[in-house]
């Protein structure tokens, strides 16, 4: 059974998972590195195994290069792809049939979810929330607040306008 499969997979792998709202779905929760964790819902349906996990909201800005590099992206990702909902928030989504899930599917899909989450998370903040986080690290830096949350961004933040 699919579910004895997923559940022993989780286990196994020590990946930190709870029932969610419905029958036959699975909340799991990856660590990232750039992005904190990464939370992923698993669902098995009468024929297929669906996963969705939330990326990023919608970009405050740039919304053309944010959109065409998350395009660029889906063709590196095997099984999966990126997807917008009504808000614009962006998510990663596939569907495999059940006869597809196996340890081995699982292992990979966590390790493509992960990279298309995690790995791409900096380059979207820089591409759709920029002015945002320069308005943060100016408001931290001049009222002598840590910017600690924003040192992956040092690079850019502290560079002269225009430069970058």
């Amino acid at each position: 059974m699919v579910t004895d499969v997923i559940e022993g997979f989780l286990a196994d792998a020590e990946i930190e998972w709870e029932a969610g709202a419905s029958d036959g779905e699975y909340v799991v929760t990856l660590p990232g590195e750039r992005k904190l964790r990464t939370v992923a819902s698993l669902k098995v349906g009468e024929q297929s195994l669906s996963v969705s996990a939330f990326v990023i909201r919608n970009a405050d800005e740039n919304h053309e290069a944010f959109y065409r590099y998350l395009l660029q992206r889906n063709l590196r990702l095997p099984g999966l792809a990126y997807a917008i909902d009504r808000s614009g928030d962006v998510y990663v989504v596939g569907r495999v049939p059940l006869g597809a899930v196996t340890d081995e599917y699982l292992d990979q899909l966590m390790g493509v979810l992960l990279e298309a989450s995690d790995n791409a998370f900096n380059e979207l903040l820089v591409l759709g929330f920029r002015s945002s986080m320069q308005k943060e690290w100016d408001w931290r830096v001049s009222r002598g607040e840590s910017t600690r949350n924003l040192e992956a961004f040092r690079h850019l933040l502290e560079a002269p306008p225009g430069s970058s």
